[in-house]
């Protein structure tokens, strides 16, 4: 096996900047893969988790597309990430699979397989790395890390329904009559055989560009279209400690996961 891992570090961090005002009251600076880990970028701890692997020759870290935000990427991250053998390349424009697309065409051709890992995993736990590539190493052209929904699951409505209680003392005092946001439940869905997909997904090389050689790549994982061709995508077990950072409270989890305190340099309110 020669794997090449991407490494898709394009989005805006929307949610998680947006979290992070409503939790502070503060806007913030920076995106979460620029986060503190323990001294280093949370983006470089995701790509320690790969640049010792021996099956791994070859490391893509895709960042922005806007040509200035991509200099100001490169100008924070370059030097050290060239230091870990990683290649940088732009992203995509609005969509993951706009990223992904345009580093897999930067896969050397020795390559025997291509892992796509999300930029904001770095607690992803070596043991489940080696399930997923002793599964590939099988066989097994698409592998996915998944967990069991533990929990029942409910489809809601797209639109929040806000009401106001009439508070005849908050008017009194001229304060804010407290409001209640809450989506219908539109049905329940049976959880049985349900898993939340994780990342890495390690597929055979050939078999990835087939599937992003399709006409419509729209997808909210690179699974999802091998699925689209009809080929068959396994399952190995996923780990709960496997957290994506998308809101603000997930660096929290990820910083007590990993044993690093928030940096002290910051303001109290602007650690999470």
């Amino acid at each position: 096996m020669r794997l090449a891992v991407i490494i898709p570090a394009a989005g805006s961090s929307r949610r998680y900047i947006e979290s992070a005002k409503s939790a502070t009251g503060s806007a913030l600076d920076r995106q979460k893969i620029d986060e503190d880990l323990g001294g280093r970028p949370l983006l470089h701890r995701t790509v320690e988790l790969f640049n010792k692997l021996e099956e791994v020759s070859t490391i893509i870290v895709a960042g922005p597309a806007d040509g200035a935000a991509y200099d100001a990427f490169k100008l924070r991250h370059a030097d050290k990430l060239s230091i870990l053998g990683v290649q940088l390349c732009r992203g995509g424009k609005d969509h993951r699979y706009e990223t992904v697309a345009l580093a897999l065409k930067l896969v050397p051709d020795e390559c025997t397989h291509i892992a796509v890992h999300d930029a904001a995993r770095p607690a992803t736990p070596p043991d489940l790395i080696q399930r997923v590539l002793d599964a590939a190493r099988a066989g097994h052209g698409a592998v996915v890390p998944g967990l069991d929904a533990p929990d029942t699951l409910k489809r809601v409505s797209a639109e929040a329904i806000v009401s106001t209680e009439a508070d005849p003392l908050a008017a009194i005092l001229g304060a804010s009559a407290p409001k209640a946001e809450a989506r219908r439940v539109e049905q329940t869905i049976d959880r049985a055989r349900l898993v939340a997909a994780q990342t890495p997904q390690v597929f055979e090389k050939g078999l990835l560009q087939r599937a992003y050689a399709q006409k419509d790549l729209t997808s909210t994982d690179d699974a999802q279209l091998v699925e689209r061709l009809g080929e068959p995508v396994m399952v190995v077990e996923g780990d709960p400690t496997n957290i994506k950072v998308t809101r603000a409270r997930d660096l929290t989890l990820i910083r007590a996961i990993l044993g690093h305190r928030p940096p002290t340099d910051k303001p109290a309110h602007l650690r999470f």
